[in-house]
């Protein structure tokens, strides 16, 4: 079990505030504070520097973060793996970006339920950094993300291929257009867009940097976390927005949302599976391949 200063010396740097770690950890700020001291007195360095009511790690404190969630990471690992080793229902933790969570993980987990009832998979949504975040630290067994990522800190496995297109409603000036050209996307002015962070966001952004377009030319109406909100807006002709072909299956088949093609442009990205190497190995080879059978 990882010491408690550490535990609460890790979501301080986290969440760079005392009072916010003090709520979550259900603690006193004196005790927050008083466990950060006592580490510092322990390892004999300064951890953080205070800035008005945020902290900020120092180099040593930055050293510490990353051994303790080592530390972390490991002891969830151990705690999990003896509970399933027992239990008769076995509980792993998957991250999904919002895509995924979506629009293509529900079927899946409903048919994995089915096929095994002793199996209970808890699925998270959180945009692509906070995957990986949180997979760094051990809260996940498994992340299954779209956009780029570091294959050099993660095992990977693709899952499929994704195309990111143009939505427009279908009574809009964009949508009478039989085809769009990329600058018109960006300087027209009504582009709806996820927010930062989000794999399609990412992904929309570095096919703008490889066609050599600087992101400061690009003029965003709206930024919106929803791909629900993203979808009503759009509809009701308040802008378009560049979002997976996967999400918009239904209301392009209702006539709802019209697809535009980009003159000379495709935006092709994985979905792909990736773990720590100290993860849950056998059910994540079992979970992978059950999917790529469907």
């Amino acid at each position: 079990m990882i010491d408690s200063k550490l535990i609460t010396f890790i979501n301080a740097a986290r969440l760079g505030n005392y009072t916010r770690t003090a709520e979550l950890l259900n603690m006193t700020q004196p005790a927050v504070t008083q466990h950060i001291k006592q580490l510092e007195e322990h390892y004999k360095v300064k951890l953080v520097r205070k800035n008005g009511r945020q902290i900020a790690l120092t180099e040593e404190g930055e050293m510490l973060l990353k051994y303790a969630a080592d530390l972390e990471a490991n002891s969830i690992k151990i705690e999990r793996g003896l509970i399933n080793k027992s239990s008769v229902i076995k509980k792993y933790n998957i991250g999904a970006t919002l895509t995924i969570g979506e629009f293509v993980l529900p079927s899946l987990l409903g048919e994995h339920k089915r096929l095994n009832d002793n199996i209970d998979i808890i699925m998270h949504v959180y945009n692509l950094e906070e995957i990986i975040k949180r997979l760094s630290f051990g809260e996940f067994d498994l992340g299954i993300v779209e956009g780029p990522f570091d294959k050099s800190r993660f095992n990977n496995k693709k899952l499929k291929d994704d195309e990111l297109v143009l939505a427009a409603a279908p009574g809009s000036s964009l949508a009478k257009q039989h085809r769009v050209d990329i600058n018109d996307i960006i300087s027209f002015g009504k582009l709806i867009m996820r927010e930062k962070g989000s794999g399609t966001r990412i992904v929309f952004e570095n096919k703008l940097a490889e066609l050599g377009i600087g992101l400061e030319n690009v003029k965003t109406y709206m930024e919106v976390g929803s791909i629900g909100a993203i979808k009503s807006l759009v509809q009701a002709n308040l802008g378009y927005t560049i979002i997976s072909r996967e999400a918009i299956k239904s209301e392009v088949e209702a006539g709802t949302l019209k697809i535009l093609p980009i003159n000379g442009v495709r935006i092709i990205r994985e979905f792909n599976f990736i773990f720590r190497d100290d993860a849950q190995k056998d059910f994540i080879e079992k979970f992978i391949k059950f999917s790529l059978n469907k």
